[in-house]
């Protein structure tokens, strides 16, 4: 049985008529050419991503939904999209917005965001996913991260907030507004990672320490016009155990050479096994993306803070599968990760992460990326089994999980979805749950609370068989 849905699901409809059609798979198209694709995958099927303004038909019904929600609703609310990470500057609009002139940029120092990444065993070894962005830092002065930051607050002011909460709003848009450079060359250094996360485990849970591995690798590729950098690189064993002869998920702390902020720590995940693929927002910490105000707020200014006790779940989970490989998902913009990443690394198991990179910008493109992220993943692991985890304020969410099990026939082993409708009174966004309805109703679980979760958790489905039904129906 499916949930029962809002009244306000008269829209969908109008969301189906509208939705991008999946590429036919057997014209094999590139890339997206600012992202550099695996040498590993050359050959696999790969899927165009249109960018298309999907919902902007659906404006005048969502802006009756959105009617009560407070004044100076944001326009990408009312296209449909509660993301509120949209149209960051780049490049000479951030210059500009600053006031710098390329000569104070020039004597700027470089920085880099390294996101942490995973690898893959192939017949020739190794192969380990580097990527994230370079960028410089510009002195701006407290007033003028003021001004910037006002923008994205509703109804209030960085005057207004608790000078922590102030503090928090001025550095997150600082790293908004930084000035991406391209044509940059970046090294990094490989060593075995001690820890990583926190799971009530000895090193963090979900890897172990390698016995070698330390190395120094060049980028092969300069940065794109974003300042971004993305690809697999093949690393040399040196005491790296083969991932043929090995369940363990080896770690590795990654160091981008002349950046001390440039740090991030890498896993090498075998071909077999157990992958989470988590999202983060209103599923481990409490976001409220579908409340504009308070969704700005708990994003920009607030600590970020747990949703229940979804840490002891993961933990637990962490601690019933030894080689369960965490990974995180997000769609929110590399330039506003760094919280992200540090949230989850002092609250949850450690593991790899994906954002949306830079070339991603606009909603459309944000409605794709999470797809493009997600089949990169399972291209790279073809036999590995997947548990997807997300809740249902997110409409590509919705529309991508259950897809993976269709494209994926075998890999997704279930799909865990926080109804956030039947939790939140505040959560008046229509959802849509056609896309489960040829799937088997104990491959997914929609939850209310983390107890409906299984946890410890167990590899085989029997455990939450025939809960699906049972906790689905709100």
């Amino acid at each position: 049985m499916l949930p029962k849905l809002p009244a306000t699901l008269a829209l969908l409809p109008l969301i189906s008529a509208y939705a991008v059609p999946d590429a036919d798979p057997a014209a094999v198209a590139p890339r997206h050419p600012l992202i550099t694709p695996s040498p590993t995958l050359r050959g696999s099927v790969t899927r165009t991503i249109e960018r298309r303004g999907i919902l902007d038909d659906l404006k005048g019904d969502v802006n009756s939904v959105l009617s009560d929600l407070g004044s100076n609703i944001p326009s990408y609310v009312a296209s449909g999209v509660p993301n509120f990470f949209q149209d960051f500057p780049v490049g000479d609009d951030v210059r500009k917005s600053l006031g710098v002139d390329e000569s104070q940029v020039a004597a700027l120092p470089t920085s880099v965001l390294n996101v942490p990444g995973y690898g893959n065993w192939t017949d020739q070894g190794w192969n380990l996913r580097f990527h994230g962005n370079v960028y410089k830092q510009p002195n701006t002065s407290e007033e003028k991260l003021n001004d910037l930051a006002n923008v994205f607050l509703i109804d209030t002011s960085v005057e207004k907030l608790p000078p922590d909460q102030a503090n928090q709003a001025r550095n997150l848009t600082a790293e908004i507004f930084v000035l991406q450079q391209s044509n940059e060359n970046v090294t990094f250094e490989l060593k075995p990672a001690p820890t990583a996360g926190a799971s009530g485990e000895q090193g963090g849970g979900g890897a172990v320490t390698p016995n070698g591995g330390s190395q120094q690798v060049k980028f092969p590729n300069p940065t794109t016009t974003e300042g971004d950098f993305d690809g697999f690189i093949q690393i040399e064993s040196n005491g790296l155990a083969d991932g043929n002869k090995t369940s363990d998920i080896q770690r590795l702390n990654v160091y981008t050479q002349g950046s001390n902020i440039g740090n991030a720590t890498a896993y090498l995940v075998p071909p077999t096994g157990l992958t989470i693929i988590s999202d983060i927002d209103d599923i481990l910490r409490i976001t409220k993306i579908y409340q504009p105000k308070e969704g700005l707020l708990n994003s920009f200014a607030r600590p970020f803070v747990q949703w229940k006790n979804m840490p002891d779940i993961y933990a637990n989970w962490s601690r019933s599968v030894p080689d369960f490989h965490f990974h995180y998902l997000t769609t929110t913009p590399e330039q506003v990760t760094r919280n992200y990443m540090d949230f989850i690394y002092k609250t949850y198991p450690g593991g790899s992460f994906d954002t949306r990179p830079l070339n991603f910008s606009d909603v459309s493109a944000t409605l794709s990326i999470r797809k493009f992220l997600l089949n990169k993943i399972f291209e790279t692991y073809p036999k590995r089994k997947f548990i997807l985890v997300a809740d249902t304020s997110n409409s590509d969410v919705m529309k991508d999980y259950p897809q993976m099990a269709t494209d994926f026939p075998g890999q997704v082993q279930c799909i865990f979805l926080r109804n956030t409708s039947a939790t939140d009174e505040g959560d008046r966004f229509p959802y849509d749950t056609s896309g489960f309805k040829n799937l088997d109703k104990n491959s997914y679980m929609f939850f209310k609370v983390p107890v409906g979760l299984p946890s410890p958790f167990a590899p085989s489905r029997d455990i939450w068989k025939g809960k699906g039904e049972e906790v689905a129906d709100v």
